[in-house]
């Protein structure tokens, strides 16, 4: 037999992050968790799966158009015409979900109970489906001592929606171990909740599909389900269906060996030629630059960061306008140790080196600075309060990061200016 195990599919929830490319399609950011869903479906009709199995997370959280129904069961129609029925375990983001108490549901669709463990039973298969729903939000106590004993004769699918060990990622709900999976006697554990994918072998194969639809940078990399085929001897194996239609990225550049910002906005591109070289033509990339290393361009960025975004969206824009989107750029440089021949220079540069490092130990300097510092941030537009990283540090009487990076980047641009 085969069967797809999907989870986290969270059905209409935004794509965040990407308000940084002004022209990116708001349309096709909208519907990509739909989307994503009817490619599951599409895999389910073309595979010609046994059933489909989703561990959770069906909708996303209280939204309440019912529109994200209505599309969801004409996906389960297009199932029933082939005969394939759909078993759904309800997660957190379901329990506080208008739809999951009343929509009503294709006949194909069989659902797993809150109260207590409910077993669904597929005779000509000889499988048995062991899930419980949650039934609030916030479930903490440990739903697997509720599953029964496994049905003799069968092959036992435990279905369970939770956190596992503690995966710090996400809240910590229906939490257990995976010793108490393995100890239950079921197959197979089909899970939902975690959005990474991962298998973990043993008495049971015990599978995390991951969410079908990758929602901002946190959740970079391919995304999908999984097929499942189980042989006469009740023995699995698994493949990844990859049904994305947004696929996030973070970039990680290293500009160590640059020394003016054109070397920078260079490199950039090269590496930007290289994931649209290396990526699939069908599925469009958001992604995430962060400009790393020890650089002599540490100060010419700090001074000109805005420059350097609008010039790494050019070249985004260049290099595939169509499906290339730039979600933010970040600065995470340093200075190279030039502190020594900074003193030997004995000009200005030099002196305004010293002060400078003396004036981190300064207390009254330090007063005066963030004294200064509040004055400023109370007068800034709304949009610098949520864009300036400093801000929150500033306000909470803290400027030891602004000094200690604003120290070696004002010197050396000057450095470099003279």
């Amino acid at each position: 037999m085969k069967f797809i195990h999907a989870a986290d599919i969270h059905l209409d929830s935004p794509l965040t992050g990407l308000s940084a490319y002004p022209d990116a399609p708001v349309e096709m950011l909208r519907t990509a968790t739909r989307r994503a869903f009817t490619n599951l479906c599409d895999e389910a009709i073309d595979q010609k799966v046994d059933f489909l199995l989703i561990a959770g997370d069906l909708y996303d959280g209280s939204w309440k158009d019912f529109n994200t129904g209505i599309f969801f069961c004409k996906q389960m129609g297009r199932l029933k015409k082939v005969n394939i029925p759909v078993y759904i375990l309800y997660g957190n983001h379901d329990a506080e979900n208008e739809m999951t108490k009343t929509l009503q549901l294709p006949d194909n669709v069989f659902t797993f109970e809150a109260r207590k463990c409910t077993t669904h039973l597929i005779p000509h298969l000889k499988v048995a489906l062991h899930g419980r729903s949650f039934k609030d939000a916030a479930t903490t106590e440990n739903l697997v001592t509720s599953y029964p004993t496994p049905t003799d004769g069968m092959y036992n699918i435990g279905v369970l929606h939770t956190a596992l060990e503690g995966n710090s990622a996400h809240p910590n709900y229906a939490p257990c171990t995976v010793g108490e999976l393995h100890a239950k006697g079921y197959d197979y554990w089909a899970l939902g909740h975690v959005h990474e994918y991962s298998v973990i072998s043993g008495a049971a194969t015990i599978v995390f599909p991951g969410n079908l639809q990758g929602r901002h940078v946190k959740e970079s990399g391919p995304r999908g389900a999984v097929l499942v085929t189980v042989d006469g001897h009740g023995d699995c194996v698994l493949e990844r269906l990859i049904v994305d239609v947004i696929r996030w990225h973070t970039l990680i550049v290293d500009v160590s060996s640059c020394v003016v910002l054109a070397d920078v906005v260079r490199t950039v591109g090269l590496q930007l030629e290289a994931l649209v070289a290396t990526s699939p033509a069908h599925i469009p990339s958001a992604v995430r630059i962060s400009i790393n290393g020890r650089t002599a361009v540490h100060g010419e960025l700090f001074g000109l960061a805005r420059q350097l975004r609008t010039e790494i969206l050019a070249l985004a824009a260049a290099t595939d306008p169509d499906s290339l989107w730039i979600e933010k750029v970040q600065i995470n440089t340093s200075d190279l140790d030039h502190n020594e021949n900074l003193s030997l220079r004995g000009d200005a540069v030099a002196d305004l080196q010293t002060i400078l490092d003396q004036a981190e130990n300064d207390p009254e300097f330090v007063d005066a600075l963030k004294a200064d510092l509040m004055a400023l941030i109370t007068k800034a537009p709304i949009e610098l309060q949520t864009s300036v990283s400093y801000f929150k540090e500033i306000r909470a009487g803290d400027v030891s990061r602004i000094l200690a990076e604003v120290r070696p980047a004002l010197v050396a641009y000057l450095a470099k200016a003279e």
